[in-house]
């Protein structure tokens, strides 16, 4: 098998696609769980004292707000590999 005849720039496209594939859900579910332990959290912190909902609510609220963040750092990320992948101009040489 001689490896200069590969269409490099077919397979470097299918690969990219595969691996953000995999990518996007990795993404995407780990957050969204990290996301429903907080909120089950604070929900028993709120039942456990009512007087400290506000504070409580307040720190759930920032929490999820970073959580979301990672997902879309993660979404950004697979954005760039799929469209604007640094790496296009050496692979396919345009």
């Amino acid at each position: 098998m001689d490896w200069s005849t590969l269409p490099w720039d077919k397979i470097f496209v299918i690969v990219t696609v595969l691996v953000a594939g995999p990518g996007i859900i990795a993404g995407i579910a780990v957050p969204a769980i990290g996301q429903a332990i907080v909120a089950f959290s604070g929900l028993r912190a709120i039942s456990r004292q009512p007087e400290a909902g506000d504070k409580i609510n307040s720190i759930v609220l920032l929490s999820l707000a970073m959580l979301e963040s990672l997902a879309i750092y993660v979404l950004a990320v697979i954005l760039i590999l799929i469209f604007a992948n640094p790496m296009r101009t050496f692979i396919m040489g345009n």
